[in-house]
């Protein structure tokens, strides 16, 4: 599977972004997706998760109540809806995809992400 994440771009501390993960291949089929982001000089950050069938989620705290994940399993693409940007949320935001076998419900923990797209930046200015 291929996936390439899209829609970051320079924003004001208030405003909103969505992010695009669109993936390729078969993989994608009974797939958990999640958005991670990596600031320079930091570790990889867990951002949220979703499970193929999309009727489960799971958020960072930071993210909680600010983002939304979904996908659009037809299309083959998982979406981010950032609101209320900060400028800690700066950062490269990379789409990671675990294969789940059994059931569709289930969100993958962040450790579990074995395919990995190229990242969007997302800078917010104060």
């Amino acid at each position: 599977v291929q996936l390439q994440a899209s829609g970051g771009g320079l924003v004001q501390a208030g405003d909103s972004l969505r992010l695009s993960c669109a993936a390729s291949g078969r993989t994608f089929s009974h797939s958990g997706v999640a958005w991670f982001r990596q600031i320079p000089g930091k570790e990889r950050e867990y951002v949220a998760a979703i499970s193929w069938s999309a009727k489960n989620s799971d958020y960072a705290d930071f993210a909680q109540g600010r983002f939304t994940i979904s996908r659009d399993n037809a299309k083959k693409m998982v979406y981010l809806q950032m609101t209320d940007l900060k400028p800690e949320d700066t950062a490269v935001y990379r789409c990671a995809l675990a294969q789940v076998l059994g059931n569709d419900d289930y969100v993958p923990p962040y450790d579990l992400y074995n395919y990995w797209g190229q990242g969007t930046q997302v800078t917010v200015s104060s």
